[in-house]
């Protein structure tokens, strides 16, 4: 998770997970023969999430077994197991509650906790282990170095700062209402960009047309549109000061290229500033990447920046043409222009794309006026995810710092809160 480290002197006694009556279990090396695309569930290493202690079913794979197989038994989870990541990537949390189907199972390279729940709430118990980064928790707990991994003995003697346990359920009961109203603002945000993404898709192919539009589309090459230019490669010694410049991931980031996201910084010369201007209404797009899905990749400036410049890493496109550049940028997000600029791509090392092989992409572009309402109508839905992604990280902020406070014992709850 993202939370700060806890203090290092905390107000309770700390106690090894095994003093509060922990049996801790790994799964079978043999789960494999029993794979199947349904039956119960099996947990992995990849259903542990960093970012949070509920686990991430989106992905499920599935086993078909005996219950009755004494293997089974011994690694079947229920809710309240704290499981544990033991190989390759040590001391990733998760918590099995009442949202995993029954049965699950884990594997050798996860350890599964089973509290006794008169000594200590799980939950509680399973936010303070994923409080702590996983070199400084688990530094001396390693069997045979960290890429070895984690034995039994090393996970039962992992220690936590542990209160009365009517106050770890107080402190489990405060965090969970947090982590649900986190969980509540990721979901409206997922709702929300699939809404946009349908929304893109009909406007910006013509297939769903706003109110007092009618004349029919024209499909042009890029290349009648916008006239590509190279970005600029200077030294290392040149970044960091002088005037701004328009990089990679100011492109990867949005459509659209405000000042205000703009940071980076280049030393030149007036004669460079002048043939490598970044100007407003410029388009930009990502010309080269270890990935095929990122290259690209368009943005639009939106902004007038005094003396910027763009990047060697992306290409400038400058219109030629009337065209609405936002339009066309958030065309570039659409799957059948992505297709288009996937194929014509070029690969080395890396994959490459250039002015000639964008110019070839086909797009639909309408009156300026009918591209103008539409850009209004996309921006007016990324304001509003914009929003709720402020709305998301002041919770995670406010959740952090209820970590920070209540794990520690520097703000106490009421034992009455647990109810």
């Amino acid at each position: 998770m993202t939370e700060a480290n806890l203090a290092s002197d905390p107000v309770w006694p700390q106690k090894s997970l095994a003093q509060l009556g922990a049996r801790v279990t790994s799964g079978s090396r043999g789960w494999a023969k029993y794979y199947s695309d349904h039956g119960d569930l099996f947990v992995r290493i990849t259903n542990l999430r960093r970012t949070s202690t509920r686990l991430d079913l989106s992905s499920p794979r599935y086993l078909q077994v005996d219950p009755d197989d004494a293997e089974a038994r011994r690694t079947r989870l229920r809710p309240g197991d704290i499981l544990i990541s033991i190989t390759a990537d040590i001391g990733i949390i998760g918590l099995v509650d009442e949202t995993v189907p029954d049965p699950a199972y884990i594997n050798q390279h996860i350890a599964r906790v089973r509290l006794d729940p008169k000594l200590a709430d799980s939950r509680f118990i399973s936010y303070f282990l994923a409080s702590w980064a996983p070199q400084r928790r688990f530094v001396g707990a390693t069997d045979q170095g960290a890429k070895a991994g984690m034995n039994l003995t090393a996970v039962a003697n992992l220690t936590a700062a542990v209160p009365p346990l009517a106050e770890q359920v107080a402190i489990a009961d405060a965090l969970d209402t947090a982590v649900a109203q986190i969980e509540a603002l990721e979901c409206l945000i997922a709702k929300k960009r699939n809404t946009k993404q349908s929304l893109m898709q009909q406007l910006l192919t013509g297939r769903t047309r706003l109110p007092g539009f009618s004349d029919p589309w024209k499909e042009l090459l890029v290349s009648d549109l916008l006239e590509f230019k190279n970005g600029l490669n200077k030294a290392s010694r040149f970044f960091g000061h002088g005037t701004p410049i328009v990089n990679f991931m100011d492109v990867m980031r949005a459509p659209v290229i405000t000042a205000e996201r703009v940071k980076g910084l280049v030393s030149l010369s007036r004669e460079e500033i002048g043939r490598f201007a970044a100007r407003r209404g410029d388009m930009f797009f990502t010309r080269t990447s270890e990935s095929v899905e990122e290259i690209g990749t368009a943005g639009v400036l939106v902004d007038d920046i005094p003396n910027a410049v763009f990047s060697g890493f992306v290409l400038r496109g400058r219109p030629i043409a009337p065209v609405n550049t936002t339009f066309l940028a958030y065309q570039f997000q659409l799957p059948s222009v992505r297709k288009q600029v996937i194929a014509t791509a070029s690969y080395t090392t890396r994959a490459l794309t250039n002015g000639g092989s964008l110019g070839r992409v086909r797009v639909l572009v309408p009156s300026t006026d009918e591209q103008a309402a539409v850009v209004a109508v996309l921006a007016d839905a990324d304001a509003e995810l914009a929003a709720l992604e402020r709305r998301l990280e002041s919770a995670q902020a406010l959740k952090t710092g209820m970590m920070q406070e209540l794990l520690t014992g520097r703000t106490r709850l009421p034992v009455e809160a647990a109810s």
